[in-house]
């Protein structure tokens, strides 16, 4: 949208919304037809301009919210959803939801750090634009295995980022576990491979969903080649439950001596608790075993998720 309309699209988000005049009104003060004050209210709409908040007295997610913050400390956003949709459309619908509920946390200068993934690639599809400046979305892990270089997936999920916020996108093309440590050790010691690394390493948000290794709807490490029979055979030896940007943990949020970890490209556990805001998505049910080892590992600081998801939560920690 061109500065002009843009400016025409706030003037008249403002007079609708915060001096309650009609269209008609509006019309008349901006010298222009009804028609295209609904046009310019529906652009602030879709470009952010206008963020809508809706808080029912009927429903139970307020009072799910504040179990959940009590219960681990973290900053909560349930997604009403019926009980009657299949996993698929309940993640659309949550995100829908974090992507308006993570745009008014962006704001420039940022340097977001972004975790590929089914539940993040859903997200990017819904971003609101939002003007930001100086902004950097750079990639927290490798996406490439033995199939494929993974560069399409990661990158089209980060694209979607960039245009959002307008900021520049850094990839990080590597593969998602090395073969071997000695080999991460030395790409590790690559300047190019620094920069990235140095970027992450100064992230002031971290975008991620939560892989589970029993989820209904298989999250995307565990069912896009990332990892053979003797992977997950080493997984289960280690009781592993969940990851995150595909560094593994277990349901109390340990990971040390996690042998999969060393070949792993994502943020170690302890990098990813220096950023200062840490937002989760995680959608359906059946991702409970790996959620609750993901907030055990302190790994967030703001959760996104759906009303069944936070009821298995909430039931969850009171049964542990």
């Amino acid at each position: 949208m061109g500065r002009s309309r843009h400016s025409d699209a706030l003037r008249a988000a403002q007079m609708y919304y915060l001096q309650d005049l009609t269209m008609d009104a509006i019309a008349r003060e901006l010298r222009t037809s009804r028609s295209t004050v609904s046009r310019l209210l529906s652009s602030a709409r879709e470009t952010g301009l206008v963020q809508v908040q809706i808080r029912s007295p009927f429903e139970t997610g307020p009072e799910l919210e504040s179990q959940i913050r009590n219960q681990y400390g973290v900053d909560v956003h349930v997604v009403p959803v019926l009980d009657t949709l299949n996993e698929a459309e309940t993640l659309d619908r949550v995100a829908m939801q974090a992507a308006r509920t993570i745009g008014p946390l962006v704001d420039s200068n940022a340097i977001i750090g972004v975790a590929w993934g089914a539940t993040l690639s859903a997200v990017s599809r819904h971003l609101t634009r939002k003007v930001t400046h100086d902004s950097i979305v750079v990639q927290l892990n490798g996406a490439g295995n033995m199939q494929t270089t993974g560069i399409t997936y990661a990158s089209d999920i980060m694209r979607r980022f960039g245009s959002a916020y307008g900021a520049r996108v850094e990839q990080f093309p590597v593969p998602a576990f090395f073969d071997h440590a000695a080999t991460k050790t030395a790409m590790w010691n690559e300047r190019s491979v620094q920069r990235i690394l140095d970027l992450q390493a100064r992230m002031s948000i971290a975008i991620f969903g939560v892989g589970s290794v029993d989820s209904d709807y298989p999250s995307h490490v565990y069912a896009g080649g990332y990892l053979d029979e003797r992977d997950l055979a080493i997984l289960a030896a280690d009781d592993v439950v969940g990851d995150v940007a595909t560094v593994f943990f277990r349901s109390d949020g340990s990971s040390d001596g996690i042998t999969l970890n060393e070949r792993s490209t994502g943020p170690s556990h302890e990098q990813l608790r220096q950023v200062r805001r840490r937002i989760c998505v995680v959608s359906g049910a059946s991702k409970i075993n790996g959620l609750q080892g993901a907030l055990a590992a302190g790994l967030a600081t703001d959760l996104i998720l759906d009303e069944a998801s936070a009821r298995r939560l909430v039931s969850f920690n009171g049964h542990s």
